[in-house]
């Protein structure tokens, strides 16, 4: 008997985005308690995090064949819950190194995940002929601003991060089985390439200027989660509750501005769209790395999670659309830079946060606005209306 609530498919997607990214928000505002509990500086503790980038890379790269013949059904509804069971494992680390070994599954079980519910989401939109994906998305963002703001309510009363991240498995079991067991997978795009896909995912020189585009996304939105409670509590002093609401505010902020950005791209055209964006983006990392008033600081928060909000999203539709190879490909060569990139480039920020100081952490982001600025074309200059029907 199959165990689970009947929804359509683009809700059980929602629901699917929504479920890993709370399970996966619940470490990051812990992670200024997992720093004194390591007792290392934020060098250390970057390459600790790098555990979970290394496990990702791996996925991305090789899980596609793994995910087909194990059926991405039973792939999904074995991930989430085995996501919350890692994280809880992962912060009893007694030092840096046993830390980023931990981290390395969650990383592994991450890419999975990636793979799969970003290709349910374009299928999906696909059968249903309307735009799901930024939609999709938001929900990834409103999971993670709902576990930032769990997180700071028991940082704030004084929970262990093990005790909080153990009640966390049994939630994420429950929750995962209740919303996804009736998850079955929709059918493939037509019209796309239906040859075999490579056990390596190469990226191609069109996946890498679409990299381009999202890149400064990736760095500011990984730099906030991973770094945005340490900054408020060295640089302002903040108490636990307000230094991980500074994780929640850039994930609640993400959230809307996704949840809506599927009628602006429809109004205008994914090239412009993501122009506005990396432009908020941009004035949101200068007021962090220049601002000495606490409240600025959340306004440039709030700003970058506005400016790297549709940026993925666009890119990887952009990538799923492509029909030079299979679509389950150039999203995998996409995801395994950008999200590498989200994963692998705040950590080693650092170690540029322990010598240069933590603000350097988001201002090291803005050269790679400029970049992105120049390329965004690559993502479509024509008005998604005119391929995709609107809701």
């Amino acid at each position: 008997m199959t165990i689970g609530l009947a929804m359509p498919p683009h809700i059980r997607v929602f629901a699917a985005f929504f479920i890993y990214s709370f399970c996966m928000g619940s470490l990051y505002p812990r992670l200024p308690a997992i720093q004194e509990a390591l007792g290392v500086a934020e060098g250390a503790l970057g390459l600790a995090l790098i555990g979970a980038a290394v496990g990702t890379l791996i996925s991305l790269t090789f899980a596609g064949p793994i995910i087909e013949r194990i059926g991405y059904r039973r792939t999904l509804l074995v991930a989430i819950p085995l996501l919350s069971v890692f994280y809880a494992v992962a912060v009893w680390a007694q030092g840096p190194v046993m830390f980023f070994l931990l981290l390395v599954p969650v990383g592994i079980t991450i890419g999975c995940i990636e793979i799969i519910i970003n290709l349910e989401a374009d299928r999906v939109e696909h059968a249903m002929g309307r735009r799901i994906m930024n939609r999709a998305h938001a929900f990834w963002s409103f999971g993670f601003f709902s576990a930032g703001l769990v997180g700071s309510f028991i940082a704030q009363a004084g929970i262990s991060p093990q005790l909080h991240l153990a009640i966390m498995v049994p939630v994420i079991g429950v929750v995962s089985l209740l919303l996804l067991g009736r998850y079955q997978p929709a059918g493939h795009r037509s019209g796309g390439s239906t040859a075999a896909a490579p056990r390596f995912a190469r990226p191609s020189g069109a996946i890498l200027v679409l990299v381009s585009v999202c890149l400064s996304a990736m760095i500011l939105e990984g730099a906030g989660i991973d770094w945005s409670a340490i900054y408020m509590r060295d640089i302002f002093g903040a108490a636990p509750f307000w230094a991980g609401f500074a994780v929640a505010l850039g994930a609640g902020t993400q959230a809307v501005t996704r949840f809506f950005a599927d009628s602006f791209v429809e109004r205008w055209s994914p090239a412009v769209v993501a122009r506005s964006l990396l432009a908020i983006s941009g004035i949101g990392a200068l007021l962090v790395f220049f601002t000495p008033i606490w409240w600025l600081a959340y306004v440039g928060f709030a700003l970058m999670g506005v400016g790297t909000s549709a940026l993925f999203p666009l890119a990887m539709s952009a990538a799923a659309q492509r029909t030079d190879r299979p679509a389950a490909v150039n999203v995998a060569a996409l995801a395994q830079i950008s999200f590498v990139a989200f994963l692998l480039g705040p950590p080693l920020l650092g170690y540029i946060a322990e010598h240069f100081g933590i603000r350097w952490a988001f201002g090291i982001a803005l050269p790679l606005v400029v970049v992105g600025l120049v390329m965004a074309d690559a993502v479509g200059t024509r008005r998604q209306s005119s391929q995709v029907p609107a809701e």
